[in-house]
């Protein structure tokens, strides 16, 4: 048995003894021991290289089976595609659940330890993870109800038997915070006859035990496996829900944070080139809460961006989304901020609590109808049900309902809502459908019933590099724009991850950042128009002071400016003093 060390012992144990204070702490460091003993061998595998992170680092948000093509199977085509695609512009693959499922396109999994077939094998998943960073999700809250953990269960099999909660459906759980309108017991029918069981967000959704410690070490080492078969990023799926405790919110609870702790040291202590991310769709205090004191998640979602750039390009006022970038902290040392605008879910609205007035939430929600976007609800302790999540492809949700056949509007205003998010100081993710402008996908949320769908569509290979091919369409046009602010980004020290920002001080309507290169050489100016008219700004008053030269360029037209600097209409500059940055690493 491979033994831990007195430091690695230390630090793990206060995360055992907070979670399982009446247990046998020898007995689980002893298991513990085991289960870090299978994977000893990892510490060797990690690359060298003492970045976790640089500008170069763009990750992409994807299904397994995102792109189809005839004879081959889903994640081999999705390779293929990347490769010939994306293989300069993207560094890192978020492959959404590969694992069996049985609902919600993944996140209810049947077995954390198989590819599903249907989409390929561990073989192709080690070959993207050669060509790319891999990031995997560990569905850490909840497993599906067909898989053999929950069969095991309803037949009083050990272990599984306890993986489970079950609960006395005259509890009261008035306290839970609901991200679902939905109830949240789940009644089955096991050995023992009739039993409840807790569902956070679906009846197929069956949250597990953490407060097993059996349950603990199982999932420690699938966490570990995943490492194995090249996951440099693991998503902690949900984990604000995972520890429960009747008389509390059950949200945030400071078990969860010990346990999110208690893989950081793993990783710390055993592979310390791979980066955790929490998702934590919440207001945004609760969101960043995840970093801990720097012992957490190396990296948060940025979850109040996405609705707070919508809502200014639609209403044309960037005072919310000014007021909370000139808020947000710097991120701690040694973390980072993972900056998005869509994924697979919808367009989170709790994540506005706290920064926007109720009305202008309520505005922003109706005008997403009039867009065709759909809208789901979550219930209150008191039974009321709120919109808490808008469900639209971020390329249709940036539309005019004023003007909806106005096509180059809405690129122009989608663009420019990329630009703000690539310019943010963090990681950027980019979710496949906001690379190829993909509408609402109207026919499958007919077919699932599920809202979701709208923005869960699939590409057929050929029909997607056709439209690539074809410079005319609007696919071909948001793809080649987009890679082209990639292109331009990652040539630039001033936008590292670690580099800091400033928020400018502007009229309403624009949105303007400073990110300095950590050199504080070839720092850049972020300048966009989010209104409906143009706006001319003096240089000298922007910018003068970090120009001494003279010379101002916009690296995305490289164009030079001289006395003034005018903005049309959702128009983005980058501008800078050199047009090119030689102390940008690579």
């Amino acid at each position: 048995m491979w033994r831990l060390s007195e430091e690695f012992k230390k630090q793990i144990g206060k995360r055992l003894l907070q979670l399982y204070p009446a247990e046998d702490m020898e007995k689980l460091m002893a298991r513990l021991a085991i289960v870090r003993s299978r994977y000893a061998h990892l510490i060797d595998q990690m690359d060298a290289e003492s970045s976790k992170w640089s500008q170069n680092d763009v990750i992409l948000i994807t299904y397994g089976d995102m792109v189809l093509s005839d004879n081959e199977l889903p994640l081999a085509t999705l390779h293929r595609f990347l490769k010939e695609q994306l293989s300069d512009t993207i560094t890192t693959v978020h492959i959404l659940p590969f694992f069996p499922y049985s609902s919600d396109d993944g996140f209810s999994v049947i077995d954390y330890r198989k590819v599903d077939p249907k989409l390929g094998n561990w073989e192709i998943v080690h070959d993207i993870a050669g060509d790319f960073k891999l990031m995997s999700d560990l569905v850490i809250n909840h497993i599906s109800s067909k898989s053999d953990w929950f069969q095991n269960y309803l037949n009083g099999i050990a272990p599984e038997r306890n993986y489970f909660f079950e609960v006395d459906p005259g509890t009261d759980l008035s306290q839970v915070v609901r991200p679902r309108s939905l109830p949240l017991l789940t009644s089955v029918d096991t050995i023992s006859g009739v039993r409840y069981v807790w569902t956070t967000f679906s009846p197929d959704q069956v949250d597990i035990n953490f407060g097993n410690p059996d349950l603990l070490f199982e999932m420690l080492d699938i966490f570990l496996s995943y490492i194995e078969h090249g996951a440099r990023i693991i998503r902690l799926d949900a984990i604000a829900y995972l520890w429960k405790e009747v008389g509390t919110s059950c949200l945030n609870l400071n078990q969860t944070h010990a346990v999110v702790k208690l893989l950081r040291d793993i990783i710390d202590f055993g592979a310390p080139q791979v980066l955790l991310l929490t998702e934590t769709n919440l207001p945004h205090e609760q969101n960043i809460s995840y970093f801990g004191d720097t012992d957490e998640a190396h990296l948060v979602y940025q979850f109040s961006l996405p609705p707070l750039l919508l809502h200014a390009i639609q209403t044309g006022t960037t005072r919310y989304l000014c007021q909370w970038a000139a808020a947000l902290p710097a991120p701690p040392s040694g973390c980072n901020y993972l900056n998005f605008t869509a994924s697979h879910d919808g367009i989170g609205l709790r994540p506005l609590e706290g920064l926007m007035e109720e009305e202008e939430i309520t505005a922003l929600v109706s005008k997403i109808q009039q867009l065709g976007g759909l809208i789901s609800t979550r219930c209150d302790s008191e039974g009321k049900d709120h919109p808490y999540e808008m469900n639209i492809t971020y390329f249709d949700s940036l539309g005019d309902p004023e003007r909806p056949p106005d096509i180059k509007l809405k690129i122009a205003r989608f663009l420019c809502s990329q630009a703000i998010m690539l310019s943010l100081q963090g990681i950027p993710a980019i979710y496949f459908h906001s690379l190829t402008g993909t509408r609402n996908n109207l026919e499958g949320v007919e077919q699932t019933g599920q809202n979701r769908m709208i923005n869960r569509s699939r590409w057929g290979f050929d029909d997607l590099v056709h439209q690539l091919e074809d410079g005319k369409t609007v696919t071909a046009k948001v793809f080649r724009q987009y890679q082209q602010l990639l292109t331009v980004r990652r040539r630039r020290q001033a936008f590292h991850p670690d580099s800091p920002q400033e928020v400018l001080s502007l009229e309403d309507g624009l949105f303007g950042l400073l990110r300095i290169a950590q050199n504080r050489k070839n720092s850049i100016f972020i300048l966009a128009n989010l209104s409906v008219r143009s706006h001319t700004l003096s240089r000298e008053d922007l910018v003068g002071k970090h120009f001494p030269n003279g010379q101002v360029y916009d690296l995305l037209t490289e164009k030079e400016y001289a006395e003034t600097i005018t903005l049309k209409p959702y128009r983005t500059v980058w501008l800078s003093a050199v047009k090119e940055d030689e102390s940008a690493d690579g």
